[in-house]
């Protein structure tokens, strides 16, 4: 099992146009199921594909168990990666698929039998070793995929959607059986989708991401209950958050419609801290409820979806808003019924009405750096300073190159370039020396 580290890595894939991938800082531990989420163009395959060594790090580090792999060719990161397409040969067996990697590492071929025979038996593809992949189905080719990963016995498995290609009831069984395999084998990985549902079934934690950027990384649960912002707050859950933006009292009471919600403690303190007069409020489908008095709407749609169902309610909160309300499946509402509904309380998010950062309970915790220097500034290529020993101190500390520099700096009188860049100067701020 291997600990993976984004350190300040970045990604640009045209000069002068936005980075693909931002100053990503993110830790993976030794075995976990890590997802990386978002919606297009968020940035989180391509930060799988540096991480393979398959995209060229214009910034920041890589380490795979503590060995800086920054600039280490794919081949000898010892990463095995699973692609949305499977990549099979079509004109080999399925035994051969699977062997291929070890066959051009040079291992012997009773060890190559060996290590297929017990992948086979561990996917259940025992009886496919001698089928090409035209004759299997989406999930068995899917599973030689895995095989061959697996034989390969690396440090960190990569899975880039691979499920895509699956029809819906075949992806709920293989996302199970990942899974299952994955904490089996206890090997650190990975998995890139853009499936919220995926991700929070499947991974120990999920990094959501946006532009680039990392939002918020924490379990699924904690993602679900205390977003960071509104970004993730509407992104994970399904259906999602009702977020409308409505005037908040002094006294902490925000008005919706004809009903009012009276915020928690710490979200009164965070509204009265940044002195707004409207804030986001969010309240998931759940925190709705049906009654006899309160916001008079309108259902447009209901969903019966077996064990639950949600309506879809037209309703006047300072302009026609469609609210998505949890029902009782048994007894739901039918279109163009008028209905009145409330909130509980307990369970609104509220959101800064610019920023979009949560106001009160808990936030984003920024990752903690070894050194003292200031974050630098949007117009530079941001990279994370390391050196061995302990810290001096406990705060952010990222040192930075200019755009016009590349990637370089000095430390203790030694340069260090990247050879990529053909670099030859940048400082780092002297807070962020050893003493």
């Amino acid at each position: 099992m291997a600990e993976v580290v984004f350190a300040g890595a970045t990604k640009t894939f045209q000069p002068g146009s936005a980075p693909a991938v931002d100053g990503l800082d993110l830790t993976v531990a030794p075995g976990e199921f890590m997802v990386l989420v978002g919606p297009s163009g968020s940035g989180k395959t391509t930060a799988l594909r540096m991480l393979a060594g398959l995209e060229e790090v214009d910034a920041g580090e890589i380490l795979i168990d503590g060995r800086d792999v920054t600039d280490v060719p794919p081949r000898d990161r010892d990463v095995a990666m699973v692609f949305q397409n499977y990549a099979l040969y079509p004109h080999m067996s399925v035994a051969d698929n699977i062997a291929f990697g070890l066959k051009l590492a040079h291992v012997r071929k009773p060890e190559r039998t060996k290590r297929v025979q017990e992948a086979a038996a561990m996917l259940g593809l025992s009886e496919l070793l001698d089928r090409k992949p035209s004759q299997l189905s989406g999930g068995q080719r899917q599973r030689v995929a895995m095989g061959r990963a697996i034989v390969r016995e690396p440090k960190v498995f990569l899975m880039d959607e691979p499920l895509s290609n699956l029809d819906a009831k075949l992806r709920v069984q293989t996302r199970t059986e990942i899974a299952a395999l994955q904490a089996r084998l206890g090997i650190t990985t990975v998995y890139v989708t853009h499936d919220q549902v995926e991700a929070m079934t499947m991974g120990h934690r999920v990094a959501v991401m946006r532009d680039g950027r990392l939002q918020q990384c924490d379990t699924p649960r904690k993602l679900y209950e205390q977003p960071c912002n509104a970004f993730v707050a509407g992104f994970i859950g399904s259906p999602a958050m009702n977020i409308l933006k409505v005037p908040v009292a002094a006294d902490g009471v925000v008005k919706w419609g004809t009903q009012a919600v009276r915020l928690p403690e710490d979200a009164r303190a965070g509204v009265a801290s940044t002195g707004v007069d409207h804030v986001l409020l969010g309240l998931r489908p759940e925190a709705l409820t049906l009654a006899t008095d309160g916001l008079a709407g309108t259902v447009g749609l209901v969903e019966e979806l077996g064990a639950d169902a949600f309506a879809e309610v037209s309703a006047d909160v300072g302009g026609q808003h469609k609210l998505v309300v949890r029902v009782d499946a048994r007894r739901p509402p039918g279109r163009g019924d008028v209905v009145h509904l409330r909130a509980i309380d307990a369970e609104a998010h509220v959101f800064h009405p610019t920023s979009e950062e949560r106001l009160g309970g808990r936030r984003r915790q920024e990752p903690r750096h070894r050194g003292c220097a200031p974050r630098s500034s949007s117009n530079r290529m941001r990279w994370r300073a390391r050196w061995s020993g302990s810290p001096t101190c406990g705060n952010d500390c990222v040192g930075y190159a200019t755009r016009s520099t590349g990637w370089s700096s000095s430390h203790e009188g030694r340069p260090t370039t990247r050879p990529s860049t053909g670099a030859t100067s940048a400082s780092l701020s002297s807070a962020c020396l050893p003493p």
